[in-house]
């Protein structure tokens, strides 16, 4: 093989594996609590935004374990005025809707 093939090569392998590297920290990273996430998101220059599989990972890292027709987790929120709690047990019997997500 000529040197500069061999040398391409090596290039290219060295290059999957950073991408591998990188996309491995990444997900261990999008597994980690939201404002562990945050923390680290912020100081993540764009282009790695623009280079890694961010979306794919992190619908694999966020997916949980929830599927439709399974019954919705409890919690115990803060209500928008913060005078009392609501829990999802004291809604037990009545119509609630639930939207799950992100609106940042």
């Amino acid at each position: 093989m000529k040197p500069w093939k061999r040398r391409l090569v090596r290039l290219a392998v060295a290059g999957a594996v950073l991408y591998a590297v990188l996309s491995a920290a990444l997900f261990a990273i999008m597994l980690q609590p939201p404002d562990v996430i945050g923390s680290f998101f912020k100081r993540i220059p764009w282009p790695f935004f623009a280079t890694l599989p961010m979306e794919r990972l992190w619908l694999r890292a966020r997916e949980g374990s929830l599927r439709v027709g399974d019954p919705a987790p409890g919690f115990d929120l803060a209500t928008f005025d913060k005078r009392s709690r609501v829990s999802l047990a004291s809604l037990r019997g009545k119509p609630a809707v639930l939207v799950f997500g992100s609106y940042t």
